[in-house]
This record gives structure tokens, C-alpha cells and sequence, in this order.
């Protein structure tokens, strides 16, 4: 939500979001490795976003942390199953899963930006 080219210090992420900095060390890393955040250096220090929020998926954020989304074990890749090809639940799961990877895929972090721009300005009336 900070204005762009902003950087925000990780003691004020923490705060603003009530969870501590150790534990945001570990969000901030993933976010990191995944190429989502970067650290600014110099006067205006802190983390910035890599890419625009309009352009960060939900499913970018979440592949930050998890291999994918898999609703049911049978659905990985490393399971096989001897039921695999005649199974109407494993086709309910799949087609749930892919329904979810498509709502990931469509809400981009600057989607949840605007709600909450919006969910803000609802509180302040």
C-alpha cells in the first residue's frame, strides 16, 4: 500500500501488521527469493515491491511459500495411485484445484490493495 518507489522498513511492516519482525524475516525471505521484493538502499531504504501490485498474482505470492496448490495429496505429482484414471472424487479435487489455481492466477496483489483502500475508507465514515 506504500506509494511506489517508497521503500517500507521492516520494523514498520511488522507493526503495521502486529506480527514480529522475526517472523517477518522468514515472509520477507521467501518474498525475496521468489524475485517479488526487493531492498532499497540509500535515503529512501526499505522493501519495495519488484513489479507493480497490479501485475503480482496471488498465486505468485503463494508459490513464495508453497510448490503450487494441491487441494488433496493425490493430486501431486510424487503420489501415484492405482485408481488414478477411474476416480470421480480425484476428478472433483482436480477440477476444484484448478478452479483455485485460476482465482490465484486473476487476483493480483494490487486487486487486495484497492480493497483494502476501500474497506479503510468504509471504517473512516
Amino acid at each position: 500500500m506504500q506509494a511506489d518507489g517508497e521503500g517500507v522498513l521492516q520494523k514498520d511492516i511488522a507493526e503495521r501488521q502486529n506480527i514480529s519482525v522475526k517472523y517477518l524475516d522468514h515472509i520477507i525471505h521467501a518474498l525475496k527469493v521468489a524475485g517479488l521484493v526487493t531492498n532499497l538502499k540509500g535515503k529512501k531504504s526499505g522493501y519495495v515491491l519488484t513489479r507493480p501490485a497490479g501485475e503480482i498474482s496471488m498465486l505468485d505470492i503463494h508459490n513464495a511459500f508453497e510448490p503450487g496448490i494441491c487441494v488433496v495429496e493425490c493430486l501431486s505429482d510424487n503420489i501415484s495411485c492405482n485408481r488414478e484414471g477411474h476416480c470421480s472424487a480425484r476428478g472433483f479435487w482436480r477440477d476444484l484445484n484448478e478452479k483455485l489455481i485460476e482465482y490465484f492466477s486473476q487476483t493480483s496483489l494490487g486487486d487486495l490493495v484497492k480493497e483494502q483502500f476501500r474497506l479503510d475508507d468504509l471504517t473512516r465514515e
